[in-house]
């Protein structure tokens, strides 16, 4: 019973923790097609706790991933690093449950 518990649990945990990464991206580029933007009353509470949940494991990861740099710009690998490892824990639950 704990096992059959422990899957969802675990699979809705990744699930909300891919959609806080995927509006981290949403918060990130908000400004570049908004110019002066800036986050204020709920949005800037939401976006400060997007930004707590994501913020930990991002650093760590550019720590040790160095961003690739195209001419004048600079891509952070780290994050994709993250979003493909918080998906493929997904799968290899999937994989493993069913």
């Amino acid at each position: 019973m704990g096992i059959a518990l422990l899957f969802p649990v675990l699979f809705w945990i990744l699930d909300l923790y891919t959609l806080i990464l995927t509006i981290r991206v949403i918060l990130d580029f908000v400004p570049f097609f908004l110019r002066g933007w800036v986050p204020r009353g709920p949005v800037l509470i939401f976006a400060n706790i997007v930004y707590r949940l994501t913020d930990p494991p991002l650093r760590l990861l550019s720590r040790y991933i160095p961003p690739l740099r195209l001419g004048g710009l600079a891509f952070d690998l780290g994050f994709l690093v993250l979003f493909c490892g918080v998906n493929i824990l997904r799968r290899l639950l999937v994989m493993l449950f069913f």
